[in-house]
């Protein structure tokens, strides 16, 4: 799909996406067990509640626990909405009238924002507790009204950049600098897309396949125009990739204001956190003890209330305002970066600021409404990603078919390619891994680094790209099944359900059989001097799981466990590791292979290797498919 969608086209579609994702969430609520919820990750059962109390911005919350030891990873973070349940001794599910928001998770535990002290005692009152993410609005909410204020801006730079980017209007470029920006610890790409960064005046594409090093040129180019600019803004689709911003700028010596907590609640994110510098301010004590004079004043029964009881809470709210302003502009004053997701740029926090330059990171995995948000606080944006690897999630086929998921830096680039910069140096994989992938997505324009061009792992000759043919290979002490007429062995996958997709147990133990063959061959004890580490992808959720669960109970690898990574492609997006298999599952007699056809995720799988990549399917079922005939010719057999 190449058409571009115009914004009001673009309204359409999202109210058919949200229609369909909130239908989609009341069935699943009515019908689906809590035990799938919970391998889902979108569930805790049992819950334990923890203490409330009152947080530095005024927000009670309260910690919510679940038993520790579980290996489900769960999708609870910053921002998302849940709701509350009960279950009786029938097993049905009463589920409480209100919803709250996440403000942190860890592993096993998460502070959680409730509309008030009466939602706590509901919530205490439950025997059989559990919490499960709740349909969010809060994100649809925002990226309607951006849509509304950009379709109907008039006259001023939102407006502007509106038709620019959904027109053939020329972009306009600043002067070459008189002093030609050198920046020798950057490759030739790298160096020219920052000095690009410095002339654009409306836009610029900083295009990043793998291992190219998109991160080191947005922190250069962020520094770059900060000695010119007094802030900018950075955003991101997810809380991950900003906090991995924020990190790199802060290593760089650059003040950065995370809005919005973290994803990970470590000391070296939370430093930027805006809610910890908040209450790390001198005059926070002070407008902690009004806050509290306050809700004192509110605790008592109203016949015990005198006669100017509102003009002391009145007089309290002003002082308390006129605190917290004084903290927020000192906090804001103080800042060079203001880091937020996209979402988080509606945050009430950022109501009145405006930021010549915003720069958006994971633009290819972010819809264009979501976009908007952002940029009407700013006069011109830098837009990085990769629009080759994941595309933004689309649930509704209809919207998916309408043009939903182009991406705004996709219709730039199309209309606009001369404000593309590609980085074409990739620090990350051999030259063999490398190449295949180059020549399918990025014309053959990516070149290895010279330090990186031909490692390997052993010190003999090891073949970096590796096809096992699960419909004839066998498995250790597997009697040899008839073969069809074409000596092929086929084995099917099977259908789990909608959420986890499908299974192919047998690939799976072929997968734990293939990683065992190498581990013995390179040696354990080398593994584990060099910590190598391993990172095993699989398209289908239910094939993680049970790859997983093969992985936790094999004696062999327990020492090697922690340098094992088992996870999604849409995980290891922006994740590397030394060695990669990726398990594809699909194996039928008609070569349907349903998802897989969306080659931008498969991009992503054969990216994550260092130095050896092992993929796992069935040729007579892949090879139907052109991207995957050329694959398989490109690799070693096995």
């Amino acid at each position: 799909m190449n058409k571009d969608v115009s914004l009001v086209q673009q309204l359409a579609l999202l109210k058919k996406e949200y229609e369909y994702e909130k239908q989609t969430f009341q069935h699943d609520t009515e019908m689906m067990g809590i035990d799938r919820k919970v391998k889902r990750g979108d569930c805790w059962f049992p819950i334990t509640v923890g203490r409330s109390y009152y947080n530095s911005l005024d927000r009670f919350v309260v910690e919510i626990m679940r038993p520790s030891g579980t290996d489900i990873e769960h999708n609870f973070e910053y921002g998302r909405q849940v709701c509350f349940f009960s279950q009786d001794g029938a097993g049905l599910l009463h589920y409480l009238s209100f919803q709250a928001t996440v403000s942190f998770a860890e592993a096993d535990r998460m502070v959680v924002e409730l509309p008030g002290e009466g939602a706590l005692a509901q919530l205490q009152s439950l025997e059989r507790a559990g919490v499960q993410l709740h349909f969010d609005d809060y994100s649809y909410r925002v990226m309607f009204d951006a849509l509304h204020h950009v379709i109907e801006a008039k006259g001023n730079r939102l407006a502007a950049l509106r038709d620019m980017f959904h027109s053939a209007a020329p972009v306009s470029w600043g002067a070459e600098s008189a002093v030609p920006l050198r920046l020798p610890w950057l490759n030739a790409s790298q160096e020219a897309a920052v000095r690009d960064v410095l002339r654009a005046r409306d836009v610029l594409i900083v295009h990043g396949p793998p291992g190219t090093g998109k991160t080191t040129t947005l922190v250069e180019a962020v520094s770059e125009v900060l000695r010119r600019e007094p802030q900018v803004m950075v955003c991101a689709q997810s809380n991950t990739a900003v906090d991995w911003m924020c990190q790199q700028l802060a290593d760089r010596g650059i003040s950065v204001l995370r809005i919005g907590n973290p994803s990970r609640v470590t000391e070296a994110m939370l430093a930027n956190a805006y809610e910890h510098r908040f209450e790390s301010h001198p005059d926070y004590p002070d407008l902690w003890q009004v806050r509290r004079g306050i809700r004192q004043l509110y605790s008592l029964p109203r016949k015990g209330r005198s006669e100017n009881f509102h003009q002391k809470i009145a007089r309290l709210r002003e002082r308390a305002d006129e605190l917290e302003m004084r903290i927020r502009h000192a906090l804001f004053d103080q800042s060079r970066v203001i880091a937020c997701t996209l979402t988080g740029a509606a945050n009430q926090l950022l109501a009145g600021q405006h930021y010549h330059t915003l720069f958006i990171d994971e633009a290819a995995q972010a819809l264009e409404a979501a976009c908007w948000i952002p940029l009407q606080k700013a006069d011109r944006v830098i837009l990085a990603g990769d629009h080759q690897q994941l595309p933004p999630t689309v649930k509704c086929a209809e919207a998916m078919r309408g043009g939903l998921g182009r991406t705004l830096m996709e219709q730039v680039a199309h209309r606009k390619p001369e404000v593309v910069r590609l980085l074409r140096v990739q620090y990350r994989m051999n030259e063999a891994l490398m190449r295949f992938s180059s020549e399918w997505f990025y014309h053959g324009q990516l070149e290895a680094a010279p330090e990186v061009r031909n490692r390997s792992l052993l010190d003999y000759i090891d073949d970096p790209l590796v096809w096992v043919d699960t419909d004839q290979a066998h498995l250790e002490g597997e009697a040899v099944p008839e073969a069809d007429n074409e000596g092929v062995v086929l084995n099917h996958e099977q259908f789990v359900g909608s959420s986890y997709g499908r299974i192919n147990k047998r690939e799976a133990e072929l997968t734990m059989q293939t990683l065992k063959a190498y581990v013995e061959r390179m040696g354990r004890h080398r593994l584990l001097e060099e910590r190598v580490d391993f990172g095993i992808i699989s398209p289908y959720r239910a094939q993680v799981q049970y790859l997983r669960g093969l992985i936790k109970r094999d004696a062999y690898l327990r020492p090697l466990r922690a340098q094992i990574t088992v996870n999604t492609v849409d995980a290891f997006q922006g994740q590397e590791r030394d060695v990669v298999m990726v398990s594809l599952v699909r194996a039928n007699e008609v070569g349907q292979i349903g998802f897989l056809s969306d080659l931008r995720r498969m991009n992503v799988a054969i990216t994550r290797a260092r130095y050896k990549l092992v993929i796992l399917g069935s040729a007579q079922t892949l090879c139907k498919h052109t991207f995957y005939k050329k694959l398989f010719d490109n690799c070693q057999h096995v």
